[in-house]
């Protein structure tokens, strides 16, 4: 079984994620289960307390409310939370799309509504024995419904050179403007430029046009290039450009300047 998966994005950049395996799966599970068994047992007191229904019709709508609550409760922690449910949080866990795309609502319904395969005969076995086999500790919810489950870790330095590489910067034909850029440009200002590049693919189309409109607005206020250099250029490529000044200055290895930037930021 691998421990990491591996997703290389058009750009050539890319990205490793950490396999949650079974055990820690299943105390995620676990929690998530006792979080079940609390909110059926507040509604079947509820429903009794009412006094509506006689005994055994209580028994059986015991039983209905468990399994739409099972089935109700990943859905939507899944959904809102993107791929959490309160044990995963806690377990800094994370349900993504298997080829790093973003997690659509079908592979959040279709992998819990596998969930009962998947604890078949008891105790989550067939899921169990599925990932132990899966190359990438899948149940078959996530085969189904092609999701993987991995560990939520904060994201590391990117790497700019991958993040960049092979870009034609014609910003960079003018050596006096580039420093007066750096000069204008603020901290915050340069590290939300770059988490733009960064998590530009998890963002909906027009919110991701509407961002580097924005944004590439800003700084051309910032500091005027020539129109010829600038006019025929995207906004995102202009905002790649811009990046490209900020933290790699020519021939200088970039992650100093990422250091000295999350510092001033964080003196600021």
């Amino acid at each position: 079984m691998n421990t990491a998966l591996s997703i290389r994005t058009p750009e050539g950049i890319t990205f490793s994620y950490a396999l949650a395996g079974p055990v820690v799966r299943c105390v995620a599970w676990i929690i998530d289960f006792l979080t079940i068994l609390l909110i059926t047992a507040g509604l079947n007191i509820f429903t009794r307390m009412v006094g509506l229904l006689d005994e055994d019709v209580a028994m059986a709508m015991s039983t209905i409310i468990y399994f739409v609550i099972s089935i109700g409760y990943g859905v939507a922690t899944e959904w809102a939370w993107r791929g959490q449910t309160i044990g995963k949080r806690l377990l800094r866990l994370r349900v993504m799309d298997a080829q790093g795309l973003r997690l659509q609502f079908h592979q959040v319904l279709l992998r819990n509504l596998m969930r009962f395969i998947d604890m078949l005969p008891g105790l989550y076995l067939v899921g169990g024995v599925a990932c132990l086999l899966s190359p990438r500790a899948q149940r078959l919810g996530d085969l189904a419904a092609s999701t993987v489950v991995v560990y939520n870790t904060k994201p590391a330095e990117p790497d700019l050179d991958q993040l960049l590489a092979g870009k034609f910067n014609s910003l960079r034909q003018h050596p006096h403007l580039e420093a007066r850029l750096r000069q204008q440009v603020s901290p915050d200002e340069a590290r939300l430029a770059l988490q733009a590049l960064v998590r530009r693919d998890e963002l909906e189309p027009a919110a991701r046009v509407a961002l580097f409109s924005e944004l590439a607005a800003h700084f051309k206020g910032l500091v005027a290039f020539p129109p010829e250099t600038i006019e025929a250029m995207p906004d995102e490529q202009y905002i790649r450009n811009v990046v490209d000044i900020l933290f790699r200055s020519r021939g200088a290895d970039p992650k100093p300047a990422l250091r000295e930037m999350a510092e001033a930021g964080a003196k600021s």
